[in-house]
């Protein structure tokens, strides 16, 4: 294992230095001895990269200091597009059902999806999903009459839209915010 965690230790520090805009004030030896310190958090991180997702430090959290990564990649990560929103939407499906649901693999990652501010957060430090679309974490008004949302950049701007959660594209997949 510790040949791992240097394997994805050193992606994570060279993505840390290419990118500074994306976390100024943030000190990398800090964050690598909190990473070194959670074994399980740094095994998502590993399978955040698997998937595509190219995670990176975007800040602290104001109120618990933890540290937050995110997915970076361009695009949405490759290794987690075709999917609905949840086990509710993929056990709805009478046909056609895809692999699994955003938040299923999310879980299985070991991250959260990003809700809407959390993407516009993002948005804000690049551009992102300029092919793609993300799922974004629904509220529960929404999921509860059948809906999702999800988000992409369009036109200079950040659109959030709707969807049924049973929808799947091969072009929409979600990114993942881990708290470290």
């Amino acid at each position: 294992m510790k040949g791992d965690t240097e394997g994805i230790l050193g992606i994570l520090e060279e993505r840390f230095k290419t990118h500074m805009k994306r976390h100024e004030g943030l000190d990398w030896d800090g964050f690598r001895l909190r990473l070194a310190e959670n074994g399980e958090k740094l095994a998502a991180l590993a399978r955040m990269e698997e998937s595509g997702g190219e995670p990176d430090a975007i800040g602290t959290d104001p109120k618990t200091g933890e540290y937050l990564v995110c997915d970076c990649a361009p695009e949405s990560p490759a290794g987690r597009r075709s999917l609905c929103y949840d086990r509710e939407a993929l056990d709805g499906r009478k046909t056609n059902k895809p692999a699994s649901s955003a938040l299923d693999v999310a879980r299985e990652i070991g991250v959260e999806l990003l809700d809407e501010g959390e993407y516009r957060a993002l948005q804000a430090l690049g551009e992102f999903d300029l092919k793609t679309s993300s799922w974004v974490k629904t509220p529960e008004d929404v999921r509860s009459r059948g809906g999702a949302l999800f988000c992409d950049r369009r036109y200079g701007r950040v659109f959030t839209y709707h969807n049924g959660a049973e929808s799947y594209y091969s072009a929409r997949g979600f990114r993942g915010i881990l708290r470290v």
